[in-house]
């Protein structure tokens, strides 16, 4: 019965911590939905397989199998955004180590490292000390306007369009025979750029829609 009670501690203790991450940090700015199932099913499954390996050594092992098998995967499905990258390894790494932690029963160190990944993730996320340059990938018809000499009118024209003040612009790849160019733009606005990724988020989204 003590067992019992041990792992449900330990798996309601890595539960409120990956909903933590998930909920309160991870999804206020993003407000994709679509990594919210995979965030909280791979730490849940990842800690129960885990929980049941009785050697430290064996558990950690494993924990580190499972990122090489994750990082094949991830060349093999659609492209993820660094950042979901960044906290699908966070929410990898938190089964793991809370494990770990509950078979060596060293609780106070497990909990002080726990809360220092929630207040490192919560700083990161509001910007506090930092400034982030944001960009954007375009798909720009004004063909004229990408000559060096034009630069001006070109970010006025795109400043126009996307509301945005525009820092610089760099140009990809050219389009001759339909007059169009990918363009990459670089700002500095947190609350557009908040905007522009739920924008992407349902397009995405849409496009997904569309493949079923």
């Amino acid at each position: 019965m003590d067992n019992f009670m041990e792992f449900l501690v330990g798996v309601l203790f890595n539960f409120s911590i990956v909903l933590v991450v998930v909920r309160l940090i991870y999804y206020p700015h993003s407000h994709n939905k679509r990594y919210v199932f995979t965030f909280l099913a791979f730490n849940t499954i990842i800690y129960f397989v885990l929980s049941f390996l009785t050697s430290i050594e064996i558990s950690v092992g494993v924990g580190f199998g499972m990122f090489a098998i994750f990082s094949i995967l991830r060349y093999r499905t659609d492209p993820i955004p660094i950042r979901e990258m960044t906290y699908l390894f966070v929410i990898t790494a938190l089964p793991v180590m809370n494990s770990a932690g509950l078979q060596s029963d060293i609780w106070l160190e497990l909990v002080a490292a726990n809360l220092f990944v929630l207040l490192i993730l919560f700083i990161l996320e509001r910007e506090w000390g930092f400034h982030y340059e944001a960009s954007k990938k375009i798909l720009y018809e004004k063909i004229e306007l990408i000559k060096p000499q034009n630069q001006q009118a070109l970010i006025q024209d795109l400043e126009e369009r996307t509301g945005l003040m525009i820092k610089r612009v760099v140009i990809g790849k050219v389009n001759f025979l339909r007059d169009t160019a990918e363009i990459k733009i670089y700002y500095d606005d947190p609350e557009h750029e908040e905007w522009l990724q739920i924008a992407d988020n349902l397009s995405a989204y849409i496009q997904d829609e569309d493949t079923l």
